[in-house]
């Protein structure tokens, strides 16, 4: 019975290791999904800047 338990705790730390990386997934691929829901916004931010950038020559 102690050898059971034993091989139980050795998986543990792969089941911590494996759910660590699954949260980081999720976090890595919710930022990515933000990023591209703000990029017609980006787009449209740079094209004012860019027609704001008139030089008046005398």
């Amino acid at each position: 019975m102690n050898e059971e338990t034993q091989t139980g705790k050795d998986y543990f730390w792969i089941y911590v290791a494996l759910a660590t990386a699954a949260l980081v997934g999720v976090v890595v691929m919710a930022k990515l999904s933000e990023n591209e829901k703000y990029d017609p916004i980006r787009a449209q931010q740079n094209e004012e800047v860019a027609r704001m950038n008139i030089r008046v020559l005398n």
